[in-house]
């Protein structure tokens, strides 16, 4: 089979009119772990790979999208080697630079890199029309789903579990759904509610909004009061009014930044395509998706971005008169 694969290729240099040993130097090959294929994560990974790969012919990369279990799934196999970038919680890029929270047992990622942060992403919580939620606290006893093991959203739950005191056992359940999987769970009345940090609008809230009029449930408080002050990657935010049926206010919450992560080892010439790729084309990719609408590129380089920024990106970013 791989002899195939190389009389092929070379039967293609051919064509071209180039050397064999130039076809074989111009594949390149990244892949973006981005999250559930609901999500925005994997909106954005597919919306930065089709601008990367509409100009492969100049610089010879090729890139593609994985599903994969979220921000801390996605850091720790980008540290193995087995991804090249990588959607990330901005908290999590946080712990994993500072080896702080699930990171500190395999302490801090040096290799580490920022490229740029993206869209704002509150943390959510939906809950089922008839279980009569209003409040965080009305969820002790429910079913409550916290994330899968491995995204971000998970991690992030257990920190709000935390500082509020609560445990897993709080809940008369705690499952570990997958994102693409609790909307239907909450409308089949298998769970109570979910928490999820996503970027809205979202096909995953909006689903079971209009199927089954799941409600959004505020997160306030003195627990939420007292995580924002301490954390730098933090900030009160609001879902927008409007956005959904049946909620024409804005709902209070908090919220962490989508960030584009990277690691030390990937060559300086092959993020500054993907960077390229993305605001030479930014009209492009703000319209691929309703959450990227508002982005600008100056905050994209300097907001959420705690490691340390890829000499890739910054080559861009300074051409750009942006660093």
């Amino acid at each position: 089979m791989k002899l195939k694969s190389t009389l092929a290729l070379a039967a293609t240099a051919a064509i071209l009119g180039l050397p064999a040993s130039s076809a074989f130097a111009q594949q390149k090959f990244v892949t973006i772990g981005t999250g559930g294929v609901t999500g925005v994560y994997y909106a954005a990974g597919g919306a930065i790979c089709r601008l990367m790969n509409k100009d492969r012919a100049r610089h010879g990369i090729r890139c593609s999208v994985e599903s994969t279990g979220g921000s801390v799934f996605n850091i720790n196999t980008i540290k193995a080697g087995e991804l090249d970038f990588g959607v990330a919680q901005s908290d999590w890029q946080f712990h994993a630079t500072n080896g702080s929270k699930v990171f500190e047992k395999d302490g801090k990622h040096t290799d580490l890199r920022a490229v740029f942060s993206v869209h704002p992403e509150p943390f959510t919580v939906l809950s089922r029309k008839e279980a009569a939620i209003g409040k965080f606290e009305d969820l002790k006893g429910k079913r409550f789903n916290v994330g899968n093991p491995g995204s971000g959203t998970r991690a992030s739950a257990e920190e709000l579990l935390n500082a509020m005191g609560w445990k897993m056992g709080d809940f008369s359940l705690a499952s570990e759904l997958k994102a693409d999987e609790h909307g239907a769970a909450l409308c089949d009345n298998k769970i109570d509610a979910f928490f999820y940090g996503v970027g809205h609008p979202s096909a995953n809230i909006q689903d079971p909004i209009t199927t089954c009029g799941a409600k959004l449930v505020p997160l306030t408080g003195a627990a939420i009061d007292k995580l924002v002050s301490g954390a730098p990657y933090y900030a009160k935010v609001n879902i927008p009014g409007g956005l959904y049926a049946g909620h024409p206010n804005p709902t209070p919450t908090y919220g962490v930044l989508a960030t584009f992560v990277t690691s030390a080892k990937v060559p300086d010439a092959t993020v500054y395509e993907l960077v390229k790729a993305v605001f030479d084309n930014f009209e492009e990719f703000k319209k691929l998706h309703p959450a990227f609408g508002a982005l600008q590129p100056q905050d994209m380089v300097k907001n959420g971005n705690s490691a340390p920024m890829h000499p890739g990106a910054v080559k861009y970013y300074k051409e750009k008169g942006w660093m």
